[in-house]
C-alpha cells in the first residue's frame, strides 16, 4: 500500500509539472546569443506616472545589460488602435526578438496574442491584466506579469481601518458611526480597478466599519479626470465626505488638489480627509511624508519589469520560462503575481 501511494504521488506530481511546462514547448537556437536581444516595449501611455516608472525600470535593466539587449520603446497614447499599429509595425519590420506590452485596452489582448502567435514572436504582457487569462494561455510563447488586484484593495482598506481606529472622532464628522466615502476608479471593465474597488470597501466592512458610498466616479487612472470629478463631488457633498479611495495615486493626487483648494489636506493642523491610492509613485510618497495623503500601496515597478524581462529572455533563447528566476506561476500556469506592500508615513 505504501509503495502504491508513493507511485501515485510521483505520478500526480509529474502530471502537474508536465501540464505547466508543456505550455512552453520551445524551439532552441532561434536567436544568436552573441548578438544583443532586440526588445520592443509597447507602453500603454507615458502620461501615466506608473507607466513612466515601468519604463525607467526597463531602462535600468538595459543599462545593467549593456551590449546584451537593445530596447525600443513605443508610447501608445492610451489608444488600442495605436498600440495595434505599433505592434504590426514591429512584426512586419522584423525588428524585435521579444515584445513586452502593457495593454492600452484590456479587451485588446486576444488580437495582440494572435498577432504575436502568427509571427512566432515571444510576448510578455505586464501590468494590465486581460479580462480572461485564456488569451495568454492560447499561445505557448505568451505570459503575464502583474498583481493580485484584491490584495491592493485589502491593503487600502487596512490603511483606512487603522486611520479610523486612531482618529475616529475627527473622521466621523456627523458622528453616525458610518464612514462616508468617495470612490475614484479606473476603467469599468478593468480587472485591477474592479478588484481594488471591491476589496477596499469589503476590508472596511470586515473590520466592523459601516460604510456609505457618497459618489463613485470613473476617472480612467487620470489625475485631470479625477480633479474634475472631485470638484463636482465636493461642491455637492463637501461637508459629508469622510474619506477618498482612489484606485491609483494619480487620481488620489487629483482629488487632493481639490481638497486643498477648499482648505483641506494642507498638512500641519489643517482639516484632513483621509485619501488612499495605489502605486506609491514619488509624488504620492512626498505627500504622505508631508501629512497630506494618508497612504498608498506599493506596486513594485522594478520587480514587475525584472520579472517580465527575465521570463521573456528565457523564451527568446528557448529555455523554460522560469529557469534561473525566483518567480513562480500561479494556478493558471502562465501568470506571475508581484506582491503589493502597504506604504504609509512610517514606511
Amino acid at each position: 500500500m505504501k509503495k502504491f501511494i508513493r507511485v501515485l504521488t510521483f505520478t500526480i506530481f509529474f502530471i502537474i509539472i508536465t501540464n505547466i511546462t508543456s505550455h512552453y514547448k520551445m524551439t532552441y537556437g532561434s536567436v544568436n546569443e552573441e548578438k544583443p536581444v532586440r526588445i520592443s516595449i509597447l507602453i500603454r501611455t507615458l502620461e501615466d506616472p506608473y507607466s513612466v516608472l515601468l519604463k525607467q525600470s526597463f531602462e535600468e535593466i538595459q543599462k545593467k545589460n549593456e551590449g546584451k539587449v537593445e530596447m525600443t520603446f513605443y508610447d501608445c497614447k492610451d489608444n488600442q488602435a495605436i498600440q495595434n499599429r505599433n505592434l504590426d509595425l514591429v512584426l512586419k519590420s522584423d525588428s524585435a526578438d521579444l515584445i513586452l506590452l502593457n495593454l492600452a485596452d484590456s479587451k485588446g489582448s486576444q488580437y495582440i496574442i494572435d498577432k504575436a502567435k502568427q509571427s512566432n514572436m515571444p510576448i510578455g504582457l505586464f501590468n494590465i491584466e486581460p479580462p480572461s487569462i485564456d488569451a495568454v494561455r492560447s499561445y505557448n510563447k505568451a505570459y503575464f506579469v502583474g498583481t493580485n488586484s484584491a490584495e491592493a484593495g485589502i491593503l487600502q482598506g487596512k490603511i483606512l481601518v487603522n486611520e479610523w481606529n486612531k482618529r475616529k472622532k475627527d473622521i466621523d464628522k456627523n458622528g453616525d458611526n458610518i464612514l462616508q466615502y468617495v470612490m475614484l476608479t479606473g476603467p469599468r471593465d478593468n480587472l485591477e480597478a474592479i478588484g481594488r474597488t471591491k476589496y477596499s470597501v469589503l476590508t472596511l466592512n470586515d473590520a466592523g466599519i459601516r460604510t456609505q458610498e457618497i459618489a463613485l466616479r470613473v476617472c480612467d487612472w487620470k489625475e485631470d479626470l479625477a480633479r474634475d470629478a472631485m470638484e463636482q463631488v465636493f461642491l455637492q457633498n463637501g461637508d459629508k465626505i469622510e474619506a477618498i479611495i482612489a484606485n491609483n495615486d494619480a487620481m488620489a493626487i487629483g482629488a487632493i488638489e481639490v481638497l486643498q483648494k477648499y482648505g483641506y489636506n494642507k498638512g500641519g493642523n489643517s482639516k484632513m480627509i483621509p485619501v488612499v491610492g495605489v502605486d506609491a509613485i514619488p509624488e504620492a510618497r512626498e505627500l504622505i511624508k508631508q501629512g497630506v495623503m494618508t497612504g498608498t500601496v506599493l506596486q513594485d515597478a522594478n520587480e514587475m519589469a525584472q520579472a517580465t524581462y527575465d521570463i521573456g529572455l528565457n523564451l527568446v533563447f528557448g529555455r523554460p520560462p522560469l529557469e534561473g528566476t525566483k518567480y513562480t506561476f500561479d494556478e493558471t500556469g502562465v501568470a506571475v503575481r508581484i506582491p503589493y506592500k502597504e506604504y504609509i508615513a512610517s514606511s
